[in-house]
C-alpha cells in the first residue's frame, strides 16, 4: 500500500474542497494517484458538494413525525424554494427524519455523518448546498406534532396528564404564537433585560410619581413575560384562556418550533451592481 503524505493530502484539499480525512481517503483507494482521486471523487459527487458547502442554505423544509413514543423534527436546508418543492429533496428529509426517530438521534453531528454520502450525491445531482440543520426529539410522554401547511414551520410537544388531541392543538398554538419559552419565570435574561431598559425609559418620560411608575413597570414586565412564555400566552382558540388555564393539571415537558432560515444570514445582492459588473468592459 502506498504511504499518503499530508503534502498530498493537502494538495488535494486544496483542488477539491473536500475534508481532511476524507483526502486521505480517496487518495489510498487511489494508491496516492491525485488525478484519480479527484476523478473518484467527481463521480461520487464528493468534490461538486465541497465546493457548494460555503454556499447559503437558507430555504428548505420542516419535517415532523409522532411514532410511538417518541416524535421528532428536522430542518433541511437548499438554496432555493424550487428545490425544497423538489420530490428528491422530499425524499430524503424522509429517510433523514425516520432514521433519526428509529435510532432517537439527537445529536445533529452524528445524523449529518451518517447521512453525508446520501446528502452529497443529492447536492451532485440537484446542483445546490444541501444541509441538515437542526434534529428536535422527545420520548416518553404525551406528544402532538403540527406541520404548517407549507412545510415551512412546525412545532413538537411533549406533555403529562394531557390527552393527546390536546397535545396537537399546543403544537398549533406553538406554531401560530411562537413562544420563546415555557413559562414568565423561564424568560431569557437578555430579553427581559432590554425590554426592561425600554419601558423603564418610556416610564420616566412619562413624569409619573416614583411609586406610580413602579407599578406600571412592573405590570408592563409582567406582561411582556407572559406574552412570550407557552403558559402565560391567550390560547389561540380561547381568547377568554391563557395556556396555563388550558393545561388545568396538564404539564409541559417540552416544546421546540422550527421555521425554515431562522437565524441564517442571508447575503443581500446588489442587483444594479451585478448589472454594472455585467457590462464593463473586461
Amino acid at each position: 500500500m502506498t504511504d499518503i503524505t499530508a503534502t498530498q493530502v493537502k494538495e488535494l484539499r486544496d483542488r477539491t474542497g473536500v475534508g481532511m480525512m476524507d483526502c486521505k481517503r480517496a487518495l489510498t483507494a487511489a494508491n496516492g494517484d491525485i488525478n484519480l482521486a479527484i476523478d473518484n471523487m467527481r463521480k461520487s459527487g464528493q468534490a461538486k458538494a465541497a465546493k457548494k458547502a460555503d454556499r447559503v442554505a437558507a430555504e428548505g423544509i420542516i419535517l415532523t413525525k409522532v411514532d410511538g413514543n417518541a416524535a421528532a423534527m428536522v430542518e433541511l436546508n437548499c438554496e432555493t424554494d424550487f428545490v425544497a418543492k423538489d420530490a428528491g429533496f422530499k425524499a430524503f428529509g424522509e429517510e433523514v427524519i425516520n432514521q433519526a426517530l428509529a435510532e432517537k438521534i439527537t445529536d445533529i453531528a452524528i445524523l449529518q455523518t451518517r447521512f453525508e454520502e446520501q446528502r452529497a450525491s443529492l447536492v451532485a445531482k440537484i446542483g445546490e448546498n444541501i444541509r441538515i440543520r437542526r434534529i428536535a426529539i422527545f420520548t416518553d410522554a404525551v406528544l402532538g406534532q403540527y406541520l404548517h401547511h407549507n412545510a415551512r414551520i412546525g412545532a413538537i410537544v411533549a406533555a403529562r396528564g394531557a390527552d393527546a388531541e390536546l397535545v396537537r392543538q399546543l403544537a398549533v398554538h406553538i406554531v401560530a404564537s411562537h413562544p420563546k419559552c415555557l413559562t414568565p419565570e423561564d424568560a431569557p435574561k437578555e430579553d427581559v433585560d432590554r425590554e426592561h431598559q425600554f419601558q423603564l425609559s418610556r416610564v420616566l418620560e412619562s413624569g409619573k410619581p416614583p411609586e406610580i411608575a413602579e407599578k406600571i413597570l412592573e405590570g408592563r414586565m409582567k406582561k411582556f413575560t407572559h406574552e412570550i412564555s407557552l403558559t402565560g400566552q391567550t390560547f389561540y382558540a380561547d381568547a377568554n384562556k391563557t395556556v396555563s388555564q388550558i393545561l388545568g393539571n396538564a404539564d409541559v415537558v417540552g416544546f421546540e418550533r422550527y421555521e425554515v432560515g431562522e437565524g441564517i444570514e442571508k447575503p443581500q445582492s446588489d442587483f444594479a451592481a451585478e448589472v454594472t459588473a455585467m457590462n464593463s468592459p473586461s
